[in-house]
């Protein structure tokens, strides 16, 4: 029924229309699937030449991207998270946790190339790489691809759209400090909800913005916002009294280090925009390899983390404050020269987080799109625009409902980044490797049960910390 008069199969295309609607005909499914495994191994199928991009990005491009997306305002928890390990232990911890991350989205994206050529698709989301890899893995686990896939939708959809809500939050607070320092009489008058309900239509132009080629230079502002925000910061760390080691702990009991990687991880951590990047890359295969896309950006990410985090914690010892910034004294110079350059650093920060905005809010805006874009045919760009629309302000109305809503958040960031961004790139790569083998010793099921155990760590004590913070906020 299925073979051609030489007894040769037909391509997969043609045997799709051959597939069984139940379970009468599985030595048909069987085929299938054996000639889709029997092509994806023989190389006949190259996913990236038949990726069609109207826009595609370049290496430097991506890398903005990724810079911005990793850079974000947890770097200014960091001299706060090297006071809980201690400024000798921080400086390793931060490189272990920029490995394991790092790693895990270097999984994430080699599994995808894998899954590409077995599925025969050009580029696929983070939900359809977890699908994929159920569908081509064991036969017991099949029946959950769906399952997993909408997991890892909605989990991502959450994270996301809750961050980009508190990012309103973040850019009202600063512009709003440095509006009061200058207006001190409007005290009683200007509420943090009149900023939030100002920032939605500046938001709502930079959502619109749709192609990851256009949002790169939008990045780039946000990254040399951030860079002048953290210069000026690293000025007054720096300062020209010298640093003393005595205010500082070289090591820091165990007990005290669940706070440290709840931080890291959760301010470093970007494994949702990995993918999209990835799919609207000119060369795709050029965000792995040692010198890739990928190692480049999370070392510079890295080195930019363990500053800050060593300088913060030598210059305040135990006094630092949750963010840096709360820190900062006059050091240097004229009192009033100090005063204009903390409203600057306020500012600063305020505009790299509207431009990282965009970037964040990309996540969500895709995952919704793909879920409503076929019942819009007759025109899509007016559906598009609408429905971006509607979200942002949803977002921006959460956040004018609740302007606490960060301790919130940081229950389902360490819930769904410590599920998202360790534990399911791991499980994904023993199932995508299932049939492949998993190499010497059977390494790769060793070295993914370990970062299984790390992400757990995370899980456990990131959720735990976060209610705390909660119960601390609604307390007092």
């Amino acid at each position: 029924m299925v073979n051609d008069s030489n007894g040769n199969l037909p391509p997969p295309q043609e045997l799709e229309s051959f597939l069984p609607q139940d379970d009468k005909n599985e030595k048909v499914l069987r085929t299938y699937n054996l000639r889709k495994e029997k092509d994806a191994e023989s190389g006949d199928y190259d996913p990236f030449s038949e990726r069609n991009l109207e826009n595609p990005t370049s290496n430097m491009d991506t890398l903005t991207h990724l810079l911005k997306a990793s850079l974000g305002t947890g770097i200014l928890a960091m001299p706060k998270a090297f006071k809980c390990v201690g400024i000798v232990s921080g400086v390793f911890f931060t490189i272990l946790v920029a490995v394991v991350c790092t790693h895990c989205a270097y999984v994430l994206i080699k599994c995808a190339h894998v899954l590409y050529k077995k599925t025969r698709k050009p580029a696929m989301s983070f939900p359809e790489v977890a699908e994929a890899a159920l569908d081509n893995g064991p036969i017991g686990l099949r029946k959950w691809s769906n399952t997993f896939r909408v997991f890892i939708i909605i989990s991502l959809f959450m994270t996301y759209f809750g961050t980009c809500s508190v990012y309103t939050v973040i850019i009202a607070k600063n512009i709003m400090q440095v509006v009061l320092h200058y207006m001190e009489d409007q005290k009683n008058v200007l509420g943090i909800r009149i900023f939030i309900i100002i920032l939605l239509i500046p938001l709502i132009f930079m959502v619109w913005i749709k192609n990851l080629k256009y949002l790169a230079p939008v990045s780039m502002i946000a990254n040399l916002f951030m860079g002048l925000g953290l210069g000026i910061t690293f000025y007054f760390l720096v300062g020209t009294d010298g640093l003393d080691f005595n205010k500082v702990v070289p090591i820091k009991p165990p007990n005290e280090w669940p706070e440290f990687f709840s931080l890291t991880i959760f301010a470093m951590e970007a494994i949702g925009v990995v993918m999209p990047l990835e799919n609207s890359m000119k060369t795709p295969r050029s965000m792995l390899g040692f010198c890739g896309v990928l190692n480049k950006g999370m070392s510079g990410v890295t080195l930019v983390y363990i500053l800050l985090g060593f300088l913060g914690y030598l210059r305040y010892g135990d006094a630092v404050e949750d963010s840096i910034t709360l820190n900062l004294e006059p050091q240097l110079g004229d009192p009033k020269v100090y005063e204009v350059l903390a409203q600057i650093v306020k500012v600063a920060i305020a505009i790299a987080v509207y431009c990282t905005f965009g970037l964040q809010f990309f996540v969500c805006i895709e995952i919704m799109w793909n879920s409503i874009k076929d019942k819009f045919t007759k025109r899509p760009d007016l559906a598009d625009y609408v429905m971006r629309t509607i979200m942002v302000t949803a977002c921006v109305l959460l956040a004018v409902a609740v302007p606490t809503i960060g301790p919130f958040m940081g229950v389902i960031g360490a819930f769904c980044f410590s599920i998202l961004g360790l534990i399911a790139p791991a499980f994904i790569e023993i199932i995508t490797y299932w049939n492949i083998g998993f190499g010497p010793y059977k390494y790769l099921i060793w070295k993914n049960v370990l970062v299984l155990i790390f992400g757990l760590f995370a899980l456990v004590f990131g959720t735990k910390d976060a209610i705390i913070s909660i119960i601390k906020v609604y307390s007092a």
